[in-house]
């Protein structure tokens, strides 16, 4: 089972995985760390705008992994705004109490869930995992048999959804999914479980002694497939992330939106 959709490759999946997932780790201590609800909207604009326009993936496409940060969005920012407290009362209703500190203070907390989703979207999108995981060993130092057990791994979650699917229709044709109630549900579980548990300490045998053969245990110096590096993308990268940052936090402050300037 290998699901793959097309994209069209930018200048950002040319940029080095380590130092990309670096720097989004800086991006989220940043908005972490911003009270401006002005200064966030711009940081959250800028998101948006990157992720259409550096991705390579369609826009619609985009839309469509958007709705779970949208729907993040209303969930964070609403739960605070109708149960928050402050002095200023906008509307009061049973439980409902809306004031205006509560309002900015939920606006805050949605741009910055929303501002998370993005960038940490942007990342999944233009970040091949083999290459992170071999920019890991060779920038981080990351020893190969961590890395190695991680990229096999993630190889071995499409095989066990297709034996899952498998195992699915193969119950299903002798009847074992008909059961009712609770002891069928139990018998249901079982007839899984069991299954794919022994397959997967198996699997798991013949890789531990296939890694071992080939001295993944060990810590000697290792040739790479793939040779990870730096390029003028790097740079470019971080200095345009950087004057992102810039301009949104120079933005917020000298041409606010919002009357505050700090939800703390």
């Amino acid at each position: 089972m290998h699901i793959e959709f097309s994209y069209r490759e930018t200048w950002l999946h040319r940029v080095n995985p380590s130092l990309k997932l670096f720097v989004c780790l800086a991006l989220f201590f940043f908005v972490l760390f911003t009270h401006n609800p002005s200064v966030m909207l711009n940081v959250a604009a800028a998101a948006v705008l990157v992720l259409f326009s550096g991705s390579g993936h369609p826009g619609k496409r985009l839309a469509l992994y958007a709705l779970p940060a949208l729907l993040l969005f209303v969930s964070s920012s609403t739960s605070m705004i109708f149960y928050g407290k402050g002095e200023t009362t906008w509307l009061k209703w049973g439980i409902v109490h809306v004031t205006e500190e509560s309002f900015y203070r939920g606006m805050q907390v949605g741009m910055k869930s929303l501002s998370f989703a993005f960038v940490g979207l942007l990342f999944a999108l233009t970040t091949r995992p083999v290459y992170l995981f071999y920019s890991l060993m060779q920038q981080c130092r990351v020893k190969p048999k961590y890395a190695y057990s991680f990229m096999a791994a993630m190889r071995l979650l499409p095989i066990m959804i297709e034996e899952f699917q498998t195992l699915r229709h193969a119950l299903a044709v002798r009847g074992v999914g008909r059961e009712k109630g609770l002891a069928g549900l139990y018998r249901k579980m079982k007839a899984y479980a069991v299954p794919m548990l022994a397959q997967s300490i198996r699997r798991a045998q013949r890789i531990a002694v296939a890694m071992e053969a080939k001295r993944f245990v060990g810590d000697s110096r290792r040739t790479y497939y793939y040779e990870i590096g730096f390029s003028p993308a790097d740079a470019a990268f971080v200095a345009g992330t950087m004057a992102l940052c810039a301009a949104a936090y120079m933005a917020g402050v000298l041409l606010p939106y919002f009357p505050v300037t700090d939800v703390r």
